[in-house]
């Protein structure tokens, strides 16, 4: 018997540990499992699984309330509340009833998204070579240029 501060401790050889005091005694088999076997890490990841895709589904819905401009502020606070205290019943009803608009809002953002990255690139590559070395071509023809210029003009251009 070891003492294990003031409560008296006994290990037999299968590995039970035994606590005696006076009013309690209790016995652990911690050395005959180990830790965490195979079923247990395989419902760990199922349930890791099954939590981050309910996160996504309500970090979606609350994108979703929040990007719709004919939802007003007082429903969309009744919505709010109600996944802080029935989450999953509420984000089962959000998706069956505003289902349908929530993913035309997703692909109007996306296509609005798009037109807003083509602007954006058309903006900043500016013209291609073949209008640059037209452009030089015209001014040429003009006489605003010489043909020495119009020779480095388009071989920037064609670099």
């Amino acid at each position: 018997m070891v003492h294990a501060g003031d409560v008296p401790v006994r290990c037999d050889r299968r590995g039970h540990v035994t606590c005696e005091t006076t009013h309690v005694r209790a016995t652990s088999r911690f050395l005959e499992r180990p830790l965490m076997d195979f079923w247990d890490f395989f419902w760990l990841m199922i349930y890791s699984f099954l939590f981050i895709a309910y996160l996504m589904v309500m970090f979606q819905i609350v994108i979703d309330l929040f990007r719709d401009p004919d939802t007003s502020g007082w429903m969309k606070a009744v919505w709010i509340v109600a996944l802080i205290f029935l989450p999953v019943l509420t984000a089962l009803v959000y998706l069956v009833v505003r289902g349908k608009g929530m993913a035309q809002r997703q692909v109007a953002e996306v296509q609005r998204s798009q037109e807003q990255a083509d602007d954006y690139i058309r903006r900043v590559a500016g013209t291609s070579f073949a209008e640059q070395i037209a452009q030089a071509k015209t001014l040429l023809d003009s006489g605003a240029i010489t043909p020495q210029e119009f020779d480095t003009l388009k071989a920037k251009a064609l670099a």
